[in-house]
């Protein structure tokens, strides 16, 4: 593990939703550096948890073997067939918390960050296109949309012209250096326009919003009556993922206007009405500065079958 510390963002309101009862089966879909894992099964669960980079599943092992939990490599979007491998049809609950994580992030050999130089990689699965081969090869037209739809950046038609104009890149530093020069970025202006860049390529290369959607679906289908869901996200588009799959999942979608027509749910509601969204208070803040952006949404399941209208589990 890398010497950096690794703070599970909030900790103890997930721990509040998840009601963990002795002997209950849970899974962890995002293992990481286990900090959720570890708590869960020291309150006596149960743990059976997944990751789809190769290092942290590596590094997290011994972790896992001595707090018994089971430690598999694969994407959490996967989890009915892969709890099925381990002869698990249901689960008393399922928490995610999405996006990179802070071990990533720590190390500049990932590529994640710009914080200290490294290869332009940014691959959770450390395969597939990484991010020096997206920005060397795709039109400046699809770099721009990338940009544009998952970092929310407005000049993103100017900062993809200036890195076809760079091309070829190959480290962090230099995608970070000409993200600052297409925007006029200075040295003392507070937030650095490269964050939104880095997040945006980051998601597309992942696939981390479809991975997200697939993986809600997913925890509906092998959640128990009465099983809990619990949420971690880090910025707006997940997080209206998750709130519109809680919202739909619970029955709570408008039944129309005077101006729209009236919308029929078929399917009964899988999930209570969701709980109200925690973020971190003072303490936490002040002791783990990754917790500002951290929003956790959570709900309890019912004993209405999955939504008939997805495919739920290994969909591709």
């Amino acid at each position: 593990m890398s010497d950096a510390p690794h703070i599970p963002v909030l900790l103890n309101e997930v721990l509040d939703a998840l009601a963990i009862v002795p002997g209950e089966t849970h899974v962890d879909g995002t293992f990481g550096a286990g900090g959720y894992s570890r708590a869960m099964a020291a309150q006596g669960a149960r743990v059976i948890a997944f990751d789809r980079d190769p290092d942290a599943i590596r590094e997290g092992r011994p972790v896992a073997d001595d707090a018994g939990i089971t430690l598999v490599e694969g994407e959490f979007s996967r989890m009915q067939s892969l709890l099925a491998n381990a002869d698990v049809d249901r689960v008393a609950g399922v928490t995610l918390d999405i996006g990179v994580s802070s071990m990533q992030l720590d190390r500049a050999d990932r590529g994640f960050s710009f914080q200290a130089d490294g290869p332009l990689d940014m691959r959770m699965s450390k395969s597939g296109t990484s991010a020096a081969d997206f920005l060397n090869t795709a039109p400046e037209e699809a770099i721009a949309d990338v940009i544009y739809r998952y970092g929310e950046e407005p000049k993103s038609r100017r900062i993809a012209r200036f890195i076809v104009e760079a091309r070829p890149l190959s480290r962090t530093g230099e995608l970070a250096s000409v993200v600052r020069r297409a925007l006029g970025h200075k040295p003392h202006d507070k937030k650095d326009p490269a964050t939104r860049v880095f997040q945006a390529i980051r998601i597309h290369l992942n696939q981390e919003l479809e991975e997200l959607e697939r993986g809600l679906e997913a925890a509906e289908a092998v959640l128990e009556p009465g099983g809990r869901l619990a949420i971690v996200t880090f910025h707006s588009l997940e997080d209206r993922i998750v709130k519109q799959f809680l919202r739909r999942r619970s029955g709570g979608e408008g039944v129309g206007s005077r101006h729209l027509p009236m919308q029929v749910q078929a399917d009964a509601p899988t999930f209570a009405k969701p709980a109200k969204a925690v973020r971190a208070g003072p303490a936490e803040l002040a002791v783990n500065p990754r917790a500002r952006s951290a929003t956790l949404r959570s709900a309890i399941r019912t004993n209405a079958p999955a939504f008939s209208s997805v495919a739920v589990g290994d969909r591709s």
